[in-house]
């Protein structure tokens, strides 16, 4: 099977606010926008590199913001993992994250696990993981 995968969409009362935050979060580029969504991808692929033919390939991976009348009542089932490179201050990350409007969130966790869960400013959880160097 050939499937490709498009985009991750995220259902939003401020579409545009929630892909401005993620874009900022993420490095990401705002690639389209209009109201019915904004579409949001990595700032280092944002030029196309498939030349040959393959139109339906062109776009890479991202996240779609999408309005929704209603609001978020559950605990996600899909969420992002984040994490920094061991060059990075963890801590000071997520104290970055917390200044930009995300806020900590108890999902059930243990209080001896190696990442912290928090919400955007719309409530959906993501997670931060310990740092990586891959």
């Amino acid at each position: 099977m050939a499937l490709r995968w498009y985009s991750v969409v995220v259902d939003s009362h401020d579409i545009a606010a929630q892909a401005r935050w993620w874009a900022e979060v993420l490095d990401f580029v705002i690639v389209y926008e209009d109201e019915h969504e904004v579409a949001i991808i990595p700032k280092h692929l944002s030029v196309d590199p498939i030349t040959d033919g393959r139109e339906w390939m062109r776009q890479p991976q991202g996240l779609v913001f999408v309005p929704v009348p209603e609001g978020k009542t559950v605990k996600n089932r899909l969420h992002i993992d984040l994490a920094p490179h061991t060059s990075q201050d963890r801590e000071a990350e997520i104290a970055l994250l917390l200044d930009m409007g995300a806020t900590r969130v108890d999902v059930g966790q243990p209080d001896d696990v190696t990442w912290t869960v928090l919400a955007d400013p719309e409530g959906n959880e993501f997670c931060v993981l310990s740092s990586r160097d891959r």
